[in-house]
């Protein structure tokens, strides 16, 4: 008879822990889809940079590894999720509704969010979640500058690592607009610098700039491109 009930108690026990377990695997999808949902919510937000329409190809981030279709998968599932419960408005483009404003700006706020998995695309939507806490509270936030730029070598580095990381990012098919580069080291070297380490670095067969054809130049885009020595303006940069 003991022996009944002591194989009972682990039976129990046993029941208990993996209950538990399921529990906390359980909460952790949970946890990871809401992540997920806000950080779709932030990268349409960042995209629309802060209203209009985004075009769909745009929304969702590429993928690769091995885990490369179970990521693709949750995050077609969590953006789903999103236009079924109104946060998204889908027609021929994506556009955030009030709805989804409030739920970002509840998600962003949340203490359960988080960016899991440290990499450059992470720190291009904690960029934007920084300037989204910019434009929606009373003041800027305090945050450590990143190292200024000295040298043409330095610039070449983080100018590849800027393209490559907006490619993947905007799925730009390798036409990065030169705006978007500049605008994502500019507080690391001035106007002058920029455009002289750009058009050197097309010299060193590094980047071709193109002309190309513009949908949605503003005049703030345009001075954000750039001028050749010949004159002519260049919007698009690509990887030689």
């Amino acid at each position: 008879m003991g022996v009944v009930f002591f194989k009972f108690g682990v039976a129990l026990i046993s029941a208990n822990f993996w209950g538990i377990v399921l529990k906390v695997y359980l909460e952790s999808i949970k946890m990871s889809i809401n992540n997920t949902e806000i950080r779709l919510l932030l990268n349409l937000w960042d995209l629309g940079e802060g209203q209009g329409v985004v075009n769909k190809g745009k929304v969702l981030p590429s993928f690769s590894g091995k885990d490369k279709d179970i990521k693709k998968a949750e995050y077609k599932n969590a953006l789903q999720i999103l236009i079924d419960s109104g946060a998204i408005a889908a027609s021929t483009k994506y556009s955030l509704t009030d709805e989804g404003l409030q739920r970002l700006a509840s998600g962003l706020r949340s203490p359960d969010f988080s960016f899991e998995g440290a990499t450059l695309v992470s720190s291009r939507l904690a960029n934007a979640a920084l300037r989204w806490f910019q434009q929606n509270s009373g003041e800027a936030l305090s945050v450590e500058s990143a190292p200024k730029i000295f040298s043409y070598d330095e610039f070449k580095v983080v100018a590849l690592e800027t393209y490559d990381q907006l490619n993947r990012d905007y799925n730009y098919d390798n036409l990065v607009p030169i705006y978007r580069i500049r605008r994502a080291i500019s507080d690391r070297v001035t106007r002058t610098q920029f455009d002289k380490w750009l058009l050197e670095s097309q010299a060193n067969e590094t980047f071709q700039l193109i002309t190309g054809r513009v949908a949605d130049l503003t005049p703030d885009k345009e001075r954000d491109s750039i001028t050749t020595e010949l004159g002519g303006l260049r919007y698009y940069a690509k990887l030689l």
